[in-house]
């Protein structure tokens, strides 16, 4: 599934009604990470910012107000912390592939959405990085919550 851009050239919203779609995020997740190609980039850590969005099939079933029935933005959150951790990144668009790919294991992911930004790059500018979208090829499985 590949939502359409508005008029604006931006991504259309990821939650969408008619599709059972629910947005769930992880927003301005700022990190010391090791990432970068060029020699001084091995010796310090980067602040990076991630940004994670996922389009989720809601459940036939509902809530029922249980942690269980949703996709859990605390296991995504530690899903990426755990990457950063895992040793050095060559490339901030390997770092949102790695991303992505985690959040695209629970079924009901159908979208991931991952923007990864290095915050100090550029003296004259807030940030570089790159934004990727990325569709789960397989449907959703109701009622697994899988632990990222």
């Amino acid at each position: 599934m590949t939502l359409p851009l508005d008029m604006g050239g931006n991504a259309a919203p990821i939650a969408v009604a008619g599709r059972g779609l629910r947005h769930v995020f992880v927003r301005d997740l700022v990190l010391p990470v090791s990432i970068g190609v060029y020699r001084h980039e091995h010796e310090a850590l980067q602040r990076v910012r991630v940004n994670v969005d996922l389009g989720v099939t809601e459940s036939e079933d509902g809530l029922e107000d249980s942690l269980e029935n949703v996709v859990n933005y605390e296991i995504i959150a530690e899903g990426v912390r755990a990457i950063v951790a895992s040793g050095h990144i060559r490339l901030a668009e390997t770092l949102a592939e790695c991303i992505a790919s985690l959040c695209l294991k629970d079924r009901r992911v159908r979208l991931a959405r991952v923007r990864v930004e290095k915050l100090d790059v550029f003296a004259d500018a807030a940030s570089a990085g790159v934004e990727i979208e990325r569709n789960n090829p397989q449907g959703p499985m109701p009622n697994v919550q899988t632990r990222l």
